[in-house]
């Protein structure tokens, strides 16, 4: 099995970050890249809660993935379950990844550990790095500059 790991620095205050890992209406705005937005999302943010995204192309293609959340520690950690119910990259069809974020305050906001394990081969890895390094690039324009705002 094959895992990727990003590491990104967002302008934002830690909280506010973790916000939008846990909120349906904080995932549905960052996740996925430009050319495969979130349409709509679901999370239910607790230890054996389930979240749900749905993506949709340009072109209209949908693709949509759910999960269960394996650990959840504010504002610090939060590991989930991944899998593609349809669409999604071929090779993981079938099968069950974990995706994992962890947040450490910096002083200019937060950064950002993520990994995601268990994923097929090289391909694969390839293309959910894609993904991922777009909703991170989403998630500083939307997010980022936060760190100098009042709580």
């Amino acid at each position: 099995m094959t895992s990727l790991t990003l590491v990104r620095r967002i302008a934002a205050r830690p909280s506010i970050v973790f916000e939008a890992l846990t909120t349906a209406d904080g995932i549905a705005a960052w996740w996925g890249p430009d050319d495969l937005p979130a349409a709509d999302a679901e999370i239910d943010p607790r230890v054996g809660g389930a979240f749900r995204v749905h993506f949709r192309t340009q072109d209209g293609g949908d693709h949509e993935a759910r999960g269960e959340i394996l650990e959840i520690d504010a504002p610090d950690r939060l590991v989930m379950t991944w899998f593609w119910a349809f669409g999604g990259e071929p090779a993981e069809h079938g099968r069950i990844s974990q995706i994992a974020f962890d947040l450490r305050p910096v002083p200019e906001g937060v950064e950002i550990t993520f990994t995601h394990s268990g994923l097929a081969n090289a391909e694969s890895a390839a293309s959910h790095e894609y993904g991922w390094t777009g909703a991170f690039n989403k998630l500083d324009r939307i997010f980022g500059n936060d760190a100098g705002r009042e709580p």
